[in-house]
């Protein structure tokens, strides 16, 4: 039975995102979540709190929610009942020196490596509550439909990555302001970015990110990555690291 309403499926279709304001994990399931993310950001060593990425790949603990009912019931009505599981990251601002994520689509970065960006969707799942004040995430609506945009290079000290979307225009920007528990879900294609963290609050996320089984991933574009079949069947040939 899907988690989602109608109106929340035809609400992301137009506009390429949706705000899920309810908690998706029981509150032990988060609060073991985020013990997990504690200790990574233990170990993370000189990396910054923002570089925590594909944590499951050496964290196993973490499948046990990238491939939870609670997650795919909610991706399932956007993407389909065939689910494999791309990516995930934690995603974390410290407080005062959280870094300026720039204009980008996630499509952009994996070019090439897939044979389609029409079915990939990213839930955000705050770990921390996410405001404008403490640098939570915002997008431009119905950009999902643009194709890819123009890049230039940006300061990679001051920000996340080092380029961002040519000519923003932010007049439209919606912010994604979550509290602890509750997501977003966003299409790949979509434009979005996060202002610094100048708070003194800290803003993490978890980011779970599941593509149609209908698209290709392209090993040979893929070295040393790993994907999941999630739910459902494979039905593009891909090579899952659970099958």
């Amino acid at each position: 039975m899907s988690k989602l309403t109608l109106e929340e499926v035809a609400h992301y279709k137009e506009n390429g995102y949706l705000l899920y304001d309810r908690q998706l994990f029981a509150p032990e399931k988060l609060a073991e979540l985020t013990s997990i993310f504690e200790e990574q950001l233990e170990q993370k060593g000189s990396k910054l709190s923002d570089e925590l990425d594909t944590p499951h790949f050496r964290e196993e603990r973490l499948l046990s929610f990238l491939l939870a009912d609670e997650v795919l019931d909610i991706v399932e009505p956007l993407i389909g009942p065939n689910i494999g599981l791309w990516s995930s990251h934690f995603i974390c601002k410290d407080p005062y020196v959280g870094r300026r994520t720039p204009w980008h689509e996630d499509s952009a970065y994996w070019k090439g490596r897939v044979s389609s960006f029409d079915h990939i969707v990213t839930v955000w799942l705050a770990i921390d509550d996410s405001t404008r004040e403490n640098g939570c995430m915002q997008v431009i609506p119905g950009t999902h439909r643009n194709g890819f945009s123009e890049y230039e290079r940006v300061d990679g000290s001051k920000n996340l990555f080092a380029t961002q979307i040519k000519n923003m225009d932010t007049s439209k920007a919606v912010p994604f302001e979550l509290r602890r528990g509750t997501c977003s879900l966003h299409d790949s294609r979509i434009i979005h970015g996060a202002e610094p963290n100048t708070s003194p609050y800290r803003r993490c996320g978890y980011t779970m990110r599941y593509f149609s089984t209908d698209t290709k991933v392209y090993p040979e574009k893929n070295q040393n990555f790993k994907v999941w079949l999630a739910r459902g069947k494979d039905l593009a040939g891909n090579s899952y690291a659970n099958q």
